[in-house]
Parts: C-alpha cells; sequence; structure tokens
C-alpha cells in the first residue's frame, strides 16, 4: 500500500513543476500537459520531443502501477526516470538561474523520489 501512495504521490508532485522562459511566459507543468494533449489531435509532430514524451510516458506508467495489485518495482523505477529527466533538468535550471519558482516546485518530486528508492530497496522482493 505505502507503495502506491508513493507512487501516487510522484505523480501528483510532477504535475506542479513551474516552467518560466523568455519575458512574462510561465506555467505549471499540468498546464503543459494539458495543451500538449490537445495538440497531440491537431499537430502530433510538434510535440514529439524528448522533453515532453518521455515524462508523459513516465507519467503513464506510474499510473498503470497504482492499479497493479502489488505496483511493480521495475516500472515504478521506469515512471520515475522517465519523469526525473524532465524535472531533474528544471531543478538545475533553477539552481543556475537562481529561480525559486522554478526552484522549489521541483524539490518535492525529488524528495518523494529519494524516498521512493529507498522504500523499495529496503523490501525483500
Amino acid at each position: 500500500m505505502k507503495s502506491k501512495i508513493l507512487n501516487f504521490l510522484l505523480i501528483i508532485t510532477s504535475l506542479f513543476g513551474y516552467l518560466e522562459w523568455s519575458g512574462n511566459s510561465h506555467m505549471f507543468l499540468f498546464q503543459a500537459e494539458g495543451e500538449i494533449i490537445l495538440k497531440l489531435f491537431t499537430h502530433p509532430t510538434s510535440v514529439i520531443h524528448p522533453f515532453t514524451v518521455l515524462p508523459m510516458i513516465g507519467q503513464i506508467i506510474l499510473l498503470i502501477t497504482l492499479f497493479q495489485k502489488k505496483p511493480n518495482k521495475t516500472l515504478t523505477y521506469i515512471g520515475m526516470g522517465g519523469l526525473g529527466i524532465l524535472l531533474t533538468f528544471m531543478f538545475f535550471i533553477g539552481v543556475i538561474s537562481l529561480n525559486s519558482k522554478i526552484l522549489f516546485s521541483t524539490i518535492p518530486f525529488l524528495i518523494i523520489s529519494i524516498f521512493t528508492i529507498k522504500f523499495h530497496r529496503n523490501i525483500k522482493a
């Protein structure tokens, strides 16, 4: 049960990553995902990029683990990796640019990821 809660928290915390770019452009990841899903049906080639596809696949994989009786550790790691690519990159952008909004929006995901890894390492499979 704890594994499902951790996977759920990984999905939720990933949605609140904050992005800012050129001028006053900014949005949360859940807003960006909404736009990506809408564009997927109108202009699919415009949204195919590793930083859009991999995190969404990661979220889908983590969502699948929520419906498993016992969430698969390998699927959890793959989903976390897909999301982690984007959110770790965003974390480093926040550090380099000294942007506290970006930096602090990624920390919850990174902390839950660490807890999830520690939890799965302590489970005797």
